[in-house]
């Protein structure tokens, strides 16, 4: 009886040790995953108990590889995953580039979290100041929080209306062209290349287009226009005609003379962009700017014809690029008042002082 009474107390510790061994593994499926999701969110419902213990212990004890960047100074750098590409080769292509200090956490945070299934095809620009797991986040989605808007020198509010759904902006022309109009935009739409969020409100992207311009509009163009005679929104009206007339930039301040002498002698400027911006849109070419214009063109009664009205027509007619203005603001000195395109397609002109010569240089 004493023997008996002895084993027990020796193999109590065992006992114990035995149901402490036993409760442990009774609660480890949840505690583990429980502790998981406080770091890294709730595992995928795929998952079975097993792989579910097994992965969040994994990711626990890679917590500081997966939640730390590889490289907190590190540059962006662009990285593309190829239709059907597995994460496995993912997952090595990251290590190599120096994105991730170790592909094996990263594929158990990606099978933990479900995210393995869910990689996209596309390309993306990653940085070693993202932790792995924002890079495994990242990797869902190829559609970049930012878009290239691209405002060409010369389009007219709906050329740069249409390019809004191209560009990947949710922004509906309709909204534009009416925006626009409400600001009276036209002409101040600075051309150039914008990178915008894509989710950028209408409002904000027409101020940051006209803020550009605004940038653009120096005291020594002011002081340009002014020797010419003419305010800020008459140099812009001149440079909207001379973006659509010139083909070669090298000879718009040559062009913008011409205009210049016009207005000074008060002839009518005759200048075709103003009869195309009149007539609008033309389903026929699939334009807005017909060419050529017909006699009925021609005779269009609109303010904005400079065939039948004297003077600038009241508003610009597209948006002009810096090389425009500075046209305006240092033309040639010449004493010339016509000009036509050169016969051998160059998108050159031929310049004359009279109208017996502007006859002579028309073509054969």
């Amino acid at each position: 009886m004493k023997r008996s009474r002895l084993a027990l107390i020796l193999y109590l510790p065992l006992i114990a040790l035995f149901c402490l061994g036993a409760i442990f593994l009774v609660a480890l499926p949840l505690t583990m995953p429980r502790l998981a999701a406080d770091t890294f969110g709730p595992p995928a419902e795929n998952l079975g108990v097993i792989d579910k213990v097994y992965l969040s212990s994994q990711i626990l004890l890679e917590r500081d590889t997966l939640t730390a960047p590889k490289n907190p100074f590190g540059a962006e750098v662009p990285f593309q995953i190829a239709l059907g590409e597995s994460p496995l080769a993912i997952s090595n292509r990251l290590e190599v580039m120096g994105l991730i200090a170790d592909p094996n956490s990263f594929r158990n945070y990606l099978v933990y979290s479900g995210l393995d299934v869910g990689l996209q095809a596309g390309d993306y620009v990653l940085s070693p100041i993202m932790s792995p797991v924002e890079i495994a986040q990242a990797l869902q989605d190829p559609t970049p929080a930012e878009v290239d808007f691209v405002v060409l020198a010369g389009w007219r509010l709906e050329e740069i209306a249409v390019q809004l759904p191209a560009s990947g902006l949710a922004i509906p022309p309709d909204t534009f062209i009416s925006s626009a109009v409400s600001l009276n935009a036209e002409g101040y739409l600075h051309p150039g290349t914008y990178s915008v969020p894509r989710e950028i409100s209408v409002d904000l992207l027409l101020r940051t287009l006209v803020n550009e311009f605004h940038k653009a509009l120096t005291p020594d163009l002011e002081a340009g226009f002014a020797q010419s005679g003419l305010t800020i929104p008459e140099a812009v009206i001149l440079a909207s005609i001379i973006e659509r007339e010139a083909i070669v930039e090298s000879e718009m301040p040559l062009i913008a003379s011409v205009f210049i002498n016009r207005l000074a002698v008060g002839m009518k400027l005759d200048a075709d962009p103003t009869v195309q911006y009149a007539v609008g849109y033309n389903s026929a070419q699939g334009t807005w700017w017909t060419n050529p214009l017909s006699h009925a063109d021609l005779a269009t009664d609109s303010p904005y014809n400079t065939y039948l009205y004297h003077g600038l027509p009241p508003g610009p007619i597209a948006n002009p690029g810096l090389t425009a203005l500075q046209a305006v603001a240092y033309p040639a000195q010449s004493p010339y008042y016509y000009f036509r395109a050169l016969c051998d397609n160059s998108g050159r002109h031929i310049f004359a002082q009279t109208y017996a010569e502007h006859v002579a240089n028309a073509c054969p």
